[in-house]
């Protein structure tokens, strides 16, 4: 027979320090989640400078009243340049108000 080592332990307990790793993935998941869920609350702003870090595909709403009556200017990430971003501008129909 071969010569075993003193101590096997192959189903132990988590430790306190892979719990603790487990416990800070875990809030960092969450705050990663609740940032994206605050950047999507917010496809309205009053101006187009308030835009801040606008990403490929991702649409916001700008309301400062540059489009006609009943319409509101949407400011899109629509291409990407070795800058960053490049953004489309156009008057898209308002959704109505929600009840």
């Amino acid at each position: 027979m071969g010569r075993r080592s003193a101590f096997q332990n192959r189903n132990r307990v988590p430790t306190f320090a892979l719990m603790k790793r487990a416990r800070t993935l875990l809030c960092c998941l969450l705050l990663i989640g609740s940032a994206s869920a605050v950047s999507a609350m917010t496809d309205q702003v009053a101006r187009e400078q308030d835009i801040v870090g606008l990403r490929l595909g991702q649409r916001i709403m700008v309301d400062d009243g540059t489009c006609p009556a009943g319409t509101i200017k949407e400011v899109s990430g629509a291409k990407m340049t070795p800058t960053g971003v490049l953004a489309a501008r156009k008057c898209v129909p308002r959704a109505p108000k929600k009840k």
